[in-house]
C-alpha cells in the first residue's frame, strides 16, 4: 500500500473555515456553557464599531479622552525612545482611531524613520485600514499583517533587523483575566527581541461611581453596543433573537477589580440560530456575559511586567491619573538574546530591510 503526506497550505483551507465559521463556533460554545457568554471581540462589526466610536465621545466615557491627553501631551517622550534609528511601529488590533492617526501624524512630521505594521486577524478590517491610511498619509510606509498577533511578531522579527515599538492601546489588556494577561504578555515577550519596546494602556482603579457611569451611559449607547452582539448573530448567523427581550447590565466586581457587562434575558425563551442548527434556552433573568474589563493599580502593572519578563521604562499619566500608558522594554538574558538576534541576522541576509 502506497501512502503520502500532504502539508496543507492556506490556500487549501481558504474556503473551509472563514471568519463567520469561527463566529458560529464561538457562539455555539458560549451559549452552550453553564454560564453563557459571547467573546467581546465580536462587538466590532460595522455597526458595533460605529456605536463604540460614539461612546468614546461621551463625557462619561473618560478612557479615550484620558489616553489622548497622554499621547498628545507626552508623545515627544515616546519619540525620544526610538529616535536615531529605523524602527517598526507595530500596532496590535489596530483601528482607524484618533489615537493611531495622532501617532502616525506626529511621527511623520518629526522625521522619524519608521514603517507602520498593524497586525489583525480580520482580512477585511485590515484591507479597509490600509486603504484609508494610504489616502490620509500617502508618504507613510504601511505593511498590514493579517493573522495571529504572535505569528505576526515572529514573522517580522525573523526577517528584519529593526527595533520594534509595539502599541497595545486603549484598555485592551483589561479584557483578559490576570492569568490570561500573564500568558499573553509572556508570549509577546518570546516573540520580540531584547530591548524592543511595548506601550500599553491601563485603566487605573478609581471611584466606582465613575466606572459605573462610564459603562452605563445616560444615552444608552453602551446598552445598544452590547445588544448589537445579538443583532449581529441575527444578521450573520440567521439568529432569531428579539433584542427587546434582553437588557444590558453593567456592574463592578470588587473582588476581581473589573467591570463586567451582561445581556440579561427578561423572560423565559428559546432562540434558534440557523447557521448553528439548534435552539438555545434561556431562563428568565439568565445572563450572557459579554465583557470583562479589569482595572489596575500601579503595583498590578509592575507585577505583570515582572512576571512576563519586561522592564518598566516609564509610566505616563493623564492629569486626573485615571489612565496610564506604560512603556516597557523587553529584557532577555544574554544567552537568549544571542540566539534570537543571530536568527534574525540569518533571515535578513539577502532581504530588503524594508517591508
Amino acid at each position: 500500500m502506497r501512502a503520502n503526506v500532504k502539508i496543507l497550505g492556506a490556500g487549501d483551507c481558504a474556503d473551509s473555515f472563514d471568519e463567520r465559521d469561527a463566529f458560529a463556533l464561538d457562539v455555539l460554545a458560549g451559549l452552550s456553557a453553564a454560564h453563557k457568554s459571547i467573546p467581546s471581540k465580536y462587538f466590532y462589526d460595522e455597526q458595533g464599531s460605529e456605536l463604540f466610536r460614539r461612546i468614546t465621545r461621551l463625557p462619561e466615557y473618560y478612557l479615550t479622552g484620558c489616553e489622548l491627553e497622554i499621547l498628545e501631551g507626552q508623545w515627544d517622550r515616546i519619540a525620544a525612545l526610538v529616535a536615531g534609528k529605523p524602527f517598526n511601529l507595530v500596532e496590535l488590533g489596530p483601528g482607524f482611531s484618533r489615537k493611531t492617526t495622532l501617532f502616525l501624524e506626529r511621527f511623520l512630521k518629526s522625521g522619524l524613520d519608521y514603517q507602520y505594521v498593524p497586525i489583525d486577524i480580520s482580512a477585511s478590517s485590515m484591507g479597509a485600514l490600509v486603504g484609508e491610511l494610504a489616502d490620509l498619509f500617502p508618504d507613510l510606509k504601511t505593511h498590514g499583517l493579517v493573522g495571529d498577533y504572535f505569528h505576526g511578531l515572529k514573522w517580522l522579527n525573523h526577517r528584519f533587523r529593526r527595533r520594534n515599538l509595539v502599541l497595545f492601546l486603549g484598555s485592551s489588556i483589561g479584557n483578559f483575566t490576570r492569568a490570561e494577561s500573564c500568558s499573553f504578555l509572556r508570549s509577546a515577550w518570546k516573540c520580540l527581541n531584547h530591548d524592543d519596546l511595548v506601550l500599553m494602556g491601563f485603566d487605573l482603579k478609581k471611584d466606582i461611581d465613575v466606572l459605573l457611569r462610564a459603562y452605563n451611559d445616560s444615552l444608552g449607547l453602551t446598552s445598544r453596543f452590547n445588544l448589537n452582539l445579538l443583532e449581529r448573530i441575527n444578521r450573520e448567523l440567521g439568529g432569531c433573537f428579539d433584542v427587546e427581550k434582553f437588557r444590558h447590565f453593567g456592574s463592578y466586581d470588587v473582588s476581581s477589580s473589573s467591570m463586567e457587562s451582561y445581556l440579561v434575558s427578561q423572560e423565559r425563551q428559546s432562540v434558534f440560530i440557523e447557521q448553528i442548527g439548534r435552539s438555545f434556552d434561556f431562563e428568565a433573568w439568565e445572563a450572557i456575559h459579554t465583557e470583562h474589563s479589569c482595572k489596575y493599580s500601579l503595583s498590578d502593572v509592575e507585577w505583570l511586567a515582572s512576571q512576563s519578563g519586561f522592564k518598566i521604562r516609564e509610566h505616563l499619566f493623564d492629569s486626573c491619573r485615571f489612565f496610564a500608558d506604560s512603556i516597557w522594554s523587553v529584557d532577555k538574558p544574554e544567552s537568549v538574546r544571542q540566539g534570537t538576534e543571530g536568527e534574525a541576522v540569518a533571515q535578513s541576509l539577502g532581504s530588503d530591510s524594508r517591508l
